[in-house]
């Protein structure tokens, strides 16, 4: 049965009281039963040490660990029913898979019947069954990420934890693998809280983020409130291309609006800012139009088009606005087809695409103080 995970005040620091590092940093957060939740940030940011101390391979400073309603903060790790996948796998290589499988099983006091019941049925579901006879080395990195998954979910934990499991792999496998990892998940229906550094692996798989930074939790939510809706430039840098602009804050409210150089761009979102303050604008490339010269309407900016990257399936569209800053656009390959370097366009910048974030702002300088008005 899936179980909920919550973290309470959860610290972890290594060495010395005062001069030691603290790598994760009074977090609060809660998982919630048959949740794929991923631990998004980059190296350093805390996210594997947040999963070690749910294992129980780390021994939190302070805070608590609870699990379905029970404090497991100083449980050793084989009495939590929780279990880890690692990046490397970790198979013995002198044992088959099928009995890679049931290791853990055979200091369960299972009977041989439901062992190899069991076994069998975590293999099918990885669809490994063909390969039981085999040795790790025999197969491949795909395949072998299944026996490590078959052999983590053949104890029926409670919750799985997943350490960046496919990072060793190529990129073509980690696409196809990541379908099948949410797609078993969903069968399965338990809690898997995963681990990465790539973003694309957390907004195709999770039902919700956390996005870490420096030990601490920078946002939570789905991956479209994350991605579409950051709470600051760190999470709106780190979670996929993004184009970010400084801007005056000209009015705030219902009728929100920013000013770039001396253009007025209205916004959808409350700008979380005082008129007159410098803060930074997010908008990102997908949803920046490149129109033809001369295009009218509100938050069009003039610009020259600096540079064109064929991506394949669209066009990486790199322009200079007449405020100076650069800014990246993606378009079919189609409309792209008259443009090149030095061609004059408008850049359209849609109200419910920029978004103004939080965190960033600063007072104007007092000599600056007209270009909010």
């Amino acid at each position: 049965m899936a179980a909920g995970i919550e973290l309470v005040g959860l610290t972890k620091r290594f060495g010395h009281p005062a001069t030691g590092h603290t790598a994760v940093d009074g977090i609060d957060l809660s998982v919630s039963g048959g949740e794929f939740f991923s631990l998004l940030g980059p190296s350093g940011c805390g996210k594997t040490t947040t999963l070690r101390l749910i294992a129980g391979f780390e021994e939190p400073t302070a805070g608590r660990i609870l699990l379905d309603g029970a404090d497991v903060s100083h449980v050793p790790p084989h009495k939590r029913n929780v279990n880890t996948v690692f990046q490397s796998y970790a198979l013995f290589p002198f044992l088959s898979v099928s009995d890679n499988v049931a290791f853990g099983l055979k200091y369960a006091q299972v009977s041989k019947a439901e062992l190899r019941q069991r076994v069998g049925d975590a293999l099918a579901l990885v669809s490994m069954s063909d390969f039981a006879a085999r040795r790790p080395s025999q197969l491949s990195g795909g395949q072998q990420q299944r026996v490590a998954l078959a052999r983590a979910l053949v104890l029926n934990p409670a919750v799985l934890l997943l350490d960046e499991p496919l990072g060793a792999l190529d990129a073509k496998l980690r696409r196809s693998l990541k379908v099948e990892l949410k797609a078993l998940q969903e069968r399965v229906g338990i809690t898997f809280i995963y681990v990465t550094h790539d973003q694309e692996e957390a907004l195709t798989m999770s039902d919700r983020i956390a996005v870490m930074n420096a030990g601490r939790i920078a946002q939570i939510g789905t991956p479209q409130e994350v991605y579409e809706s950051p709470a600051d430039a760190y999470v709106a840098d780190f979670l996929g291309a993004a184009n970010l602009l400084e801007v005056v804050v000209a009015a705030r409210g219902d009728a929100s609006s920013v000013k770039l150089g001396d253009i007025v761009l209205t916004t959808s979102n409350n700008v979380p800012a005082e008129p007159g303050a410098v803060a930074q604008a997010v908008i990102r490339p997908e949803r920046v139009r490149v129109e033809e010269h001369g295009s009218a309407g509100p938050n069009r900016v003039p610009a020259l088009v600096e540079r064109l990257v064929y991506l394949g399936a669209a066009t990486q569209v790199i322009v200079r606005l007449a405020t100076g800053e650069s800014l990246q656009a993606v378009v079919q390959n189609s409309d792209a087809a008259g443009w090149s370097q030095g061609t004059p366009v408008h850049v359209y910048l849609p109200a419910d695409a920029l978004r103004v974030l939080a965190g960033d702002a600063a007072p104007l300088p007092a000599d600056a103080e007209a270009l909010a008005s």
